[in-house]
């Protein structure tokens, strides 16, 4: 059995043997060298053409970005970012996504050799998809491609037609966006395209750790149109806003007289929080036939079972396709379950949004 051979790149020796460990612990992965800094990581990985890289940020000489950056415009392998949970730590993590690297595995705090095993199962998930998704055709492109690339040409176009055809509608929709591995790239695909005048209110869960989601929702917001905000409890849901599910809390919605208000919760227990399925589902039950299910780019199957239930109770669901996907695995689900209205590329999404919600002119 050919094995998966991976360099690691941490400035921290402990680290270095934990990960060696924690990877070699699955009998198709060897570690085939380590490296203690960017410069050292860039000279192996020309040298041993690894299939996969995990990647510290903060490190001696040349840090983990300066290397991510060679790695990826050489293409010699997939980077895996291991990165700290603190605040400062998820401002480098974005950086390095929006740079190519393919995605971020969070560092837990306190003593490493006792906390690391709580990142195991998705460290090693992680690595498998990045080494299957950068194997795949076409692949490489979708990880490089910079964020500048996206392309506006016809959104005015396509808004103004809208607000014609949907200037009656009175009441506002949802739109309830699901999104993991591959999703802090790909979503720019899709809000910048949204109007600020959209006749609807987004929810989107991206699956994050606490202390990540208000930076990305910060970063959204200075590249859109349409307000962007972390989602906070007793906030009131509004048309022509994003709201970023909080890590750590599900995503909810209740109705409080005639407001519709968020409410985060730690309910039910969830592998992810938050997680799309309690989002969507949570979403459809006040929204109903008004909402809009939109599964993007992400590893497993989260997501899938609600996207059934909105298309069967009568709403419209979005389903990304294979060919855009960076890992075509949470919108394959929602496809095999029937929950796919629509199958779309991700640059096609928003204009389909559009079309379905409309948008109010006098805003």
């Amino acid at each position: 059995m050919k094995k998966l051979r991976i360099l690691v790149a941490d400035d921290s020796a402990l680290m270095r043997k934990v990960l060696k460990k924690m990877i070699e612990s699955e009998p198709d992965m060897e570690v085939v060298d380590v490296a203690r800094d960017g410069e050292d990581a860039v000279e192996k990985a020309r040298e041993l053409l690894p299939d996969v890289i995990t990647m510290d940020i903060n490190m001696p000489k040349m840090d983990g970005l300066t290397a991510l950056q060679i790695i990826v415009e050489e293409k010699i392998a997939p980077v895996v970012v291991v990165s700290s949970l603190t605040q400062e730590g998820s401002v480098t993590a974005f950086e390095a996504l929006e740079l190519g690297a393919f995605d971020y595995v969070p560092k837990p705090g306190g003593t490493v050799s006792l906390n690391m095993d709580s990142i195991k199962q998705r460290l090693i998930e992680t690595i498998r998809s990045a080494h299957k998704t950068f194997t795949k055709k076409g692949s490489v492109d979708r990880l490089t491609a910079k964020i500048e690339k996206t392309d506006y040409s016809d959104i005015k176009k396509s808004t103004s037609t809208i607000i014609v055809e949907k200037a009656t509608i009175t009441t506002f929709y949802a739109v309830a966006i699901g999104i993991s591995t591959g999703g802090p790239k790909t979503i720019y695909d899709v809000l910048p395209l949204l109007p600020s005048n959209l006749n609807a209110a987004v929810f989107l869960v991206q699956h994050m750790p606490p202390n990540f989601t208000r930076q990305y929702a910060e970063r959204l917001n200075r590249y859109c149109k349409i307000q962007v905000v972390e989602a906070s409890d007793g906030m009131i849901v509004r048309p022509g806003i994003v709201y970023v599910g909080k890590g750590g809390f599900h995503l909810k919605l209740r109705k409080s007289n005639d407001e519709i208000k968020i409410r985060l919760s730690k309910i039910p227990k969830h592998m992810f929080m938050p997680s799309v399925d309690v989002m969507m589902e949570s979403v459809f039950n006040v929204f109903g036939k008004n909402t809009v299910g939109v599964l993007m780019t992400g590893m497993g199957d989260d997501g899938a079972r609600a996207m059934a239930k909105i298309k069967q109770g009568g709403g419209y669901t979005i389903a990304e396709s294979e060919e855009t996907a960076i890992v075509f695995g949470m919108p394959a689900e929602a496809i095999k379950k029937g929950g796919a209205s629509v199958v779309l590329p991700s640059h096609k999404i928003a204009f389909e949004i559009i079309k379905i919600v409309g948008t109010n002119s006098g805003r």
